[in-house]
């Protein structure tokens, strides 16, 4: 037994593991290793897919099953495989189909097991998919694309980067505002849906949220404690949830919850050297 065998903690990726840059503060990599050490149990719980993982996934430790999609899978890395799942319970083609219809400006994607699909010729994806080291490819009706776990919205790609999408004009964020509460009146009551960036939409099963995930994960390890730390809208059931919960002090939630320093500057590092300790000395 460790310092820290009674607690899972699990953390959103962009923004909180990460700075703003996409790059990953060393101190965050040092004490989460000390951490496992330690006995703890680490995992990311981030709205990226398994493909979306394989830019961090050398880099970041972790000790217990990637939680991905917003909550809709849990994959361990080891292993290679999906631990579990919740399906968006409709046809994908009809849905793929209706969503091109209703809004032909935006990007629509299907984030798959094996790859992320889109559904016409778009460079600009393309680019922003290799920059993120994201399998892709053109889909096909018919083909068979796995699980129907996630699909996204993206606004205008503005260049390569996760980070571009966390802002934009009044017109755009309009324009997605828009989008966002035309998806609740067709699916609200079948499916999520939800701003993972001002200019990114991104839709699963109804009920399927990173605390579920969390929780679901927990029970499975036998942990006591669960500490999570996020930074966005998408992350606050997750935070809401937790039975201790941290956003870095530039997070957009960092007004709701116990601030930990910037995510530049190590987020993650506080919450294991400072936050923890001071919840196992209760």
């Amino acid at each position: 037994m460790g310092l820290f065998s009674d607690v899972l903690l699990t953390v959103d990726y962009d923004r909180t593991l990460t700075a703003p840059d996409s790059s990953i503060p060393e101190r965050n990599l040092a004490a989460i290793r000390y951490f496992m050490d330690n006995g703890g149990a680490f995992t990311v719980n981030t709205g990226r897919s398994v493909p979306m993982t394989r830019v961090f996934r050398d880099i970041v430790p972790v000790n217990a099953p990637l939680l991905l999609y917003n909550g809709s899978a849990a994959y361990d890395p080891r292993e290679n495989r999906v631990s579990f799942c919740h399906e968006i319970p409709m046809d994908l083609w009809q849905t793929v189909a209706e969503c091109q219809r209703r809004f032909p400006d935006l990007t629509v994607e299907v984030q798959g097991i094996d790859a992320h699909y889109r559904f016409s010729e778009n460079p600009a994806w393309d680019a922003f998919s290799e920059n993120n080291r994201c399998a892709h490819a053109l889909a096909r009706p018919g083909d068979n694309l796995g699980p129907f776990l996630k699909f996204t919205f993206y606004g205008r790609f503005e260049d390569i980067t996760v980070n571009s999408f966390f802002h934009g004009d009044p017109r755009e964020i309009r324009r997605m505002d828009e989008a966002q509460q035309e998806l609740v009146r067709l699916w609200g009551d079948r499916l999520e849906v939800f701003r993972a960036a001002p200019r990114i939409i991104d839709v699963h099963a109804k009920g399927v949220s990173k605390i579920r995930c969390a929780r679901e994960l927990q029970q499975r390890l036998g942990r006591k404690i669960l500490v999570c730390a996020g930074d966005a809208d998408n992350d606050l059931p997750m935070l809401l949830g937790a039975d201790y919960a941290y956003a870095p002090a530039d997070g957009a939630v960092a007004d709701r919850f116990e601030n930990v320093c910037p995510c530049a500057e190590g987020a993650v590092a506080e919450v294991i050297a400072k936050k923890i300790p001071a919840i196992l000395e209760k």
